[in-house]
């Protein structure tokens, strides 16, 4: 019988389990174990049939309900979302890298930096970027302070304002290094993108906060007050697609190799490095970042008076 057949394939396979299990757990030589192959009821056997034939159809049917799911969407599996490889819209553009000294002065901060920009775009970049936190001092005290309710715009945000002004004035492509941003009850670490159209094209929130201890040396902890943003940022723009993170996110290379994926052109790190840890590492991790994605990588370091750096302004 059909029944039959099937119970004696399985009887095999168990039979010969019992028997592997019974001689390797046997303590006499092969010659001296008497070999035996257990009689099994029929009731047993069925119901190992049925389990058998059961679990098959299952696995059978998980694995075509998880091929056809409507809901199984890979593109959606990490943000950014999936974005198809462009071909860069430039071979060749040039790039302004203003390095700025910061002051108290607030307003003073803000023309200095709308100087630098345009000095690069008559040399001819087209893309400009600004260092970390450019408009304020670098501090705790300092963030709540001069801290800007981008979303809001105009009075709200004298920096971004400035940056789209004179990015739709110059026809050039501006990142915004990064202001202390508010939002709601927190404050962020943010870098805005600007088009040559003078609109906001991108907003990145600093994710890894830059927390220090060496004893004598230095201690900062932008945890004190900022809050880490969430999400990695990638912008398409006429010189290119760019990823982009702040200072300390070059440490991951989790968030480089995301951009790479999502075939960005150019990563940019604005960053303000402190001068007991940035000596040891700033320039080996922009060297790794290339390697680990073989794409271009653009930072800006800020020169602050307080790291006894000066420039004239």
């Amino acid at each position: 019988m059909k029944s039959s057949l099937v119970s004696s394939k399985n009887l095999i396979r168990l039979q010969s389990a019992i028997s592997r299990s019974f001689l390797q757990h046997s303590s006499k030589p092969i010659s001296q174990t008497p070999f035996f192959i257990p009689i099994i009821p029929t009731n047993t056997i069925n119901l190992y049939n049925q389990r058998y034939q059961n679990l098959q159809f299952q696995i059978r049917s998980n694995s075509t309900s998880i091929m056809s799911s409507s809901a199984f969407k890979p593109e959606q599996a990490r943000l950014p979302p999936a974005l198809p490889l462009p071909s860069p819209p430039l071979t060749k553009f040039k790039i302004g890298i203003c390095q700025l000294a910061v002051t108290p002065d607030k307003e003073r901060n803000i023309q200095h930096a709308r100087k630098a920009i345009e000095e690069a775009a008559q040399k001819g970049a087209q893309l400009v970027v600004l260092p970390e936190i450019w408009n304020s001092p670098y501090s705790n005290d300092g963030f709540p302070v001069y801290a800007e309710d981008i979303d809001a715009g105009h009075d709200a945000s004298p920096s971004t304002a400035m940056l789209s002004e004179v990015s739709s004035r110059l026809k050039i492509t501006v990142v915004g290094g990064s202001i202390p941003e508010r939002c709601g009850d927190k404050l962020y670490n943010t870098c805005c993108v600007f088009g040559t159209d003078g609109k906001l094209k991108a907003k990145h929130r600093k994710i890894h906060l830059f927390d220090i201890d060496i004893p004598g040396k230095i201690t900062f902890m932008e945890s004190k007050t900022l809050t880490a943003g969430e999400t990695p940022t990638i912008v398409d723009t006429d010189v290119g697609r760019i990823g982009v993170g702040i200072c300390y996110d070059i440490r991951f290379q989790e968030l480089a190799m995301i951009y790479a994926s999502r075939g960005a052109h150019l990563l940019c790190y604005p960053g303000a490095f402190n001068m007991t840890t940035g000596p040891l590492h700033w320039e080996l991790l922009q060297r790794a970042s290339y390697m680990w994605q073989l794409v271009h990588l653009l930072e800006i370091l800020e020169l602050v008076m307080w790291l006894g750096v000066t420039q004239p302004l």
